[in-house]
């Protein structure tokens, strides 16, 4: 009679080891994320693979489930070096795995949503890093082209020279830029801002290893 009362005890008891045997990361979870390969659309191509570590500890209630310093790991899937006027150079990346101090590989759901890269560069709402399409040089560059060649043209017709030889700097110089690449460049040590697309499956033995 005794065993049939220790049962429900014995189950509740089993019930509630079995629910802390998982500790999720939800969805949404930011991963802050120090790049440590140097990723640059002249230099990658997809399936190349790249590796960074985390800057700051996954606190879940008040509990460090992933600690800072565990690796990440994913690859490359897409590079784009495309003459200026077609678009932005791009890298896309995907996160595939959590590697805890403990040496335990997980399996990463993750997007990259942004950087701490300025000047013109942006991630795009499918996770793909976007570098600056043109920068200030260019600028310079068209409109040195544009002003020499009035100068040329001013020189040469008058009035009506310094228009037309404008006009033909002009278009020397948009042949040169349009004929002309950007790359993209996500350097060693640039911050990554990961977000996870799913809850991250953690077992108790796991999280523990980052206390």
């Amino acid at each position: 009679m005794k065993k049939y009362a220790l049962l429900p005890c014995i189950l509740l008891l089993a019930a509630i080891c079995a629910a802390q045997s998982a500790s999720p990361v939800p969805a949404g979870t930011a991963l802050m994320v120090k790049l440590e390969t140097t990723l640059a659309t002249f230099s990658n191509r997809p399936g190349d693979p790249f590796r960074g570590s985390l800057t700051q500890a996954v606190v879940v209630n008040g509990r460090t489930i992933i600690p800072a310093g565990a690796a990440i790991e994913g690859r490359v899937t897409k590079v784009s070096e495309p003459r200026r006027i077609s678009g932005k150079p791009t890298i896309g990346i995907l996160p595939e795995a959590l590697i805890m101090p403990n040496g335990e590989r997980l399996f990463l759901d993750a997007t990259l949503v942004d950087t701490n890269l300025g000047r013109g560069t942006d991630v795009d709402r499918e996770g793909q890093f976007k570098g600056s399409g043109h920068d200030r040089r260019d600028q310079v560059e068209t409109g040195g082209s544009a002003a020499g060649g009035m100068v040329i043209g001013g020189l040469v017709g008058g009035p009506v020279g310094v228009l037309v030889g404008g006009v033909v700097g002009a278009s020397s110089s948009g042949v040169y830029w349009l004929s002309k690449h950007r790359s993209a460049t996500l350097p060693a040590g640039t911050e990554l801002t990961l977000e996870l697309n799913r809850p991250l499956q953690m077992t108790t033995s796991v999280a523990s290893a980052g206390q």
